[in-house]
């Protein structure tokens, strides 16, 4: 197969599946090497951002995905917008925030950052599946303690945790827990 030919494969493949794919899936849905799959990869990448394409490639949660380039899906949102994908309040991202830059973390953790209880907006989040439960304290009682999920990742286009943004000293302090 050729170059043109495998990355059309890759295409096809990542415009049909609903989520990110990761590579050994790719490798394994499309019969072809890493390296070939890996080469495809980035000529499908550099295919669409040219400025004639509305869709660029995005690595999401350690798989790959064909999403519109993020200068136009503002544009698409109102219609083609997921329907249950209703904005998140300012107390709903304060608390996701915390348990982003926090994780892994307790509710009474988030409480005591936040300064008000945050039951609801932790039903609300695990409920969209933006956190989860990722184990327990070693603490009396061994609270359960909270992370981000996969969906958080491709909710704001992040590859990995570690691409958040970087905080400033001011907001840096405001994550951190007192351990008293």
């Amino acid at each position: 197969m050729k170059l043109e030919t495998e990355s059309a494969l890759i295409e096809a493949i990542l415009f049909l599946e609903a989520d990110p794919v990761d590579l050994a899936s790719l490798q394994r849905i499309s019969g072809l090497s890493r390296d070939v799959v890996l080469g495809a990869l980035t000529g499908l990448r550099e295919a669409l951002s040219a400025p004639v394409h509305g869709l660029e490639l995005v690595e999401i949660a350690d798989g790959y995905t064909i999403a519109p380039k993020q200068a136009i899906a503002p544009a698409l949102r109102d219609r083609y917008g997921k329907r249950n994908d209703a904005r998140l309040s300012r107390a709903a991202m304060e608390t996701l925030s915390i348990v982003a830059y926090s994780q892994p973390i307790t509710r009474a953790e988030i409480e005591n950052l936040r300064g008000v209880n945050a039951d609801g907006m932790m039903r609300l989040l695990l409920s969209r599946n933006l956190i989860r439960e990722v184990g327990r304290k070693d603490a009396p009682g061994k609270p359960v303690q909270y992370g981000t999920t996969k969906e958080f990742l491709k909710l704001f286009r992040l590859s990995t945790i570690a691409d958040l943004p970087k905080l400033d000293e001011a907001d840096r302090k405001r994550f951190e827990l007192d351990e008293a």
